[in-house]
């Protein structure tokens, strides 16, 4: 009988998800994405090339292995058939390697002009969404007006778009907000066609008789814990559930299939857009960790706000999704910094606080503790390890009572250490 990993961010997001789904993959017959959409970047680097994925899965680089965009995803047909153009070079068979579920949401042209005139409206509190259309899109799913990705094997499908956009344009006639339509509609019908020669299936039948025929499946996560749309930093989410659970109701598997669960999460921390973040670093310290991490989104390209390691916040990340083991990334980033600061609690007028409040507000404030940074050296295997940094990572072991397995040391698929004491082999 297979079962079923899941890998998924522990901070807002940007943790280097894409570059573990593609390490991992060879200990995977298949991977599946099981929520959000076209919001996510997730980057691959091997062979000198980097590459970013927003729909596809991850293992999408590998052969024979399955591929499956779960139902708990909202799909773009446009970005997506531009996913696969880029993807050509590169000779992938992926018309029998890459499976759609019919039951995911499509995101059509007005949902992303919905996006941008929510956003401007909000002015300075506006959440800092990628414009990418996800949050109107899960709003239809939710109103249950919205389309499918199965929709578009139906005969009127046209009509069902037109009916659908003439919804959205009266709610954008109530906004002052310019827009044209017609080269955009155009774009989406060319590019449901291509999307038609692929296997547009109940995937939830297909992920289940994958594990009945002992094969194992590695779930794909898309943004961060923390973004989650009822446990993280609210309004400033996400708009869909980020958490472990989400697997389940993503790809339409039971709890009992879940075996581990793979948590990642920086060294440091970083956010894009807006929203509390209690250990940012201003001024030049933040722009120099941002440089040296080139911390700028895969997706929209905006520059992320950095700051030092949150435990209050990992913990937290660890609880909700009951993480088995913890992936950290950019190890190497921090290497050359003569000393680093963690936060372990907060400081609430006067009084340490450990839980992760309803919402953060100017009264809270970081309790940082300096430690020793570690030198910049090559790392290829864990012992090499500098002193400093095997203390800052049994510390952060101790904090938050899970084993850190995975080290990252640089953006290449072989710049990634398996410690020891993991429980898996590669």
């Amino acid at each position: 009988m297979g079962s079923v990993d899941i890998l998924l961010g522990l901070q807002w997001g940007d943790e280097g998800k894409g570059k573990i789904v593609d390490f991992l993959t060879p200990k995977y017959n298949v991977v599946a994405r099981f929520q959000g959409g076209p919001n996510a970047g997730h980057t691959l680097e091997f062979d000198g090339k980097k590459h970013v994925l927003h729909q596809i899965p991850s293992g999408i680089f590998h052969d024979g292995i399955l591929n499956i965009i779960g139902n708990g995803v909202v799909l773009d047909p446009i970005t997506f058939k531009k996913e696969i153009e880029d993807l050509g070079p590169y000779n992938l068979d992926l018309k029998s390697s890459l499976f759609i579920s019919s039951r995911a949401q499509l995101i059509l042209p007005t949902h992303r002009l919905l996006d941008a005139a929510y956003e401007k409206s909000k002015g300075q509190s506006k959440i800092g969404s990628t414009l990418r259309g996800i949050g109107p899109t899960y709003q239809d799913k939710m109103a249950r007006v919205g389309l499918r990705v199965g929709d578009i094997l139906e005969k009127d499908f046209d009509s069902r778009v037109h009916k659908l956009v003439s919804k959205h344009c009266e709610i954008l006639d109530q906004y002052s907000f310019e827009y044209d339509l017609e080269a955009e509609l155009s774009k989406l019908f060319e590019a449901a066609d291509m999307m038609r020669g692929f296997d547009i299936v109940n995937t939830e039948y297909l992920v289940n008789d994958l594990l009945n025929d002992d094969q194992n499946i590695l779930a794909e996560g898309a943004q961060g814990s923390l973004l989650d749309i009822d446990f993280g930093s609210y309004p400033f989410v996400t708009s869909s559930n980020t958490i472990s659970a989400a697997a389940c109701t993503g790809l339409g598997v039971s709890p009992k299939r879940i075996n581990d669960i793979f948590g990642i999460f920086k060294a440091y921390c970083t956010r894009v857009g807006s929203g509390p973040f209690p250990t940012e670093l201003l001024g030049v310290e933040g722009e120099e960790l941002r440089k040296k991490g080139n911390e700028f989104g895969a997706t929209t390209g905006r520059p992320r706000r950095c700051g030092w390691l949150d435990i209050p916040s990992l913990k937290y990340a660890c609880m909700l999704n009951g993480v088995t083991q913890l992936f950290m990334m950019k190890v190497d980033v921090l290497s050359g910094l003569s000393d680093l600061n963690i936060c372990k609690t907060y400081n609430l007028e006067g009084k340490e606080i450990t839980q992760i409040p309803l919402n953060y507000n100017e009264d809270y404030h970081p309790n940082l503790e300096t430690i020793d940074g570690w030198e910049d050296i090559v790392m290829k295997e864990e012992s090499d390890f500098p002193t400093a940094l095997n203390s800052y990572i049994t510390e952060i072991e101790e904090l938050v009572n899970t084993p850190i397995s995975l080290v990252s040391t640089g953006p290449d698929r072989t710049e990634t250490i398996v410690r020891s004491k993991a429980v898996f082999s590669l």
